[in-house]
């Protein structure tokens, strides 16, 4: 187990600089048994019960003290049953857990709203991130770390075992954001026009 302040989903690729002793003697285990490790959201100073299989890809860089930089990729999710702060014999946690299937077909008419949501958050946001053109290859995953989710709401996310869950829970937050931002958008435009001349049509009586 290498609990971390953070969520990763299943086809997420994660780059750690790995510098502690209990994770340097994890990854160069698994480096050798091509053993998968498992990655549990650290939140609120608690290991949570989900948590995502990743595995690695290369360890991309070694440092004469033993650190190293690693390249992952997350495979799946779990639930854990029983969380081991320490093994025997070994510096890092371990776990019991179970491994959780998760239904990946979704409602097309409810990508194509999320799709939609997504392009004008990123547009007011002036976020310059690639979408799919077709809302058959809206992937929630890999869209979840740039919609404003919290880290309690992307752990969430993580829980939801159902596309369609999934889909409700982020077309919910795109509607109640969208709103949000929008009116923030607008008082960053006012601002910026404060003592600028203003060219404004007067009412007719």
């Amino acid at each position: 187990m290498f609990p971390l302040q953070l969520v990763v989903y299943p086809g997420e690729k994660l780059n750690l600089h790995i510098f502690e002793m209990r994770y340097r003697q994890l990854i160069n285990e698994v480096a050798v048994s091509g053993n998968t490790f498992g990655v549990p959201a650290f939140i609120s100073n608690q290991v949570m019960t989900f948590g995502t299989e990743v595995e690695l890809l290369e360890v991309s860089k070694k440092y004469d003290d033993g650190k190293m930089d690693i390249k992952t990729k997350g495979i799946g999710i779990f639930k854990i049953h029983e969380f081991f702060p320490t093994a025997e014999n070994k510096l890092y946690s371990v776990g019991e857990i179970e491994k959780l299937s998760f239904e990946s077909k979704g409602d097309i008419f409810v990508a194509a709203e999320i799709l939609d949501k997504t392009e004008q958050l990123y547009k007011i946001l002036k976020i310059n991130k690639p979408l799919p053109d077709d809302p058959k290859d809206l992937d929630l995953y890999k869209m979840a770390h740039d919609i404003g989710l919290s880290l309690s709401q992307e752990y969430q996310l993580l829980t939801i075992s159902t596309e369609i869950e999934r889909q409700k829970f982020i077309l919910k937050h795109l509607n109640q954001l969208l709103p949000t931002v929008s009116k923030v958008e607008e008082i960053r435009r006012k601002a910026k026009l404060n003592g600028h001349f203003k060219n404004i049509i007067p009412p007719k009586f």
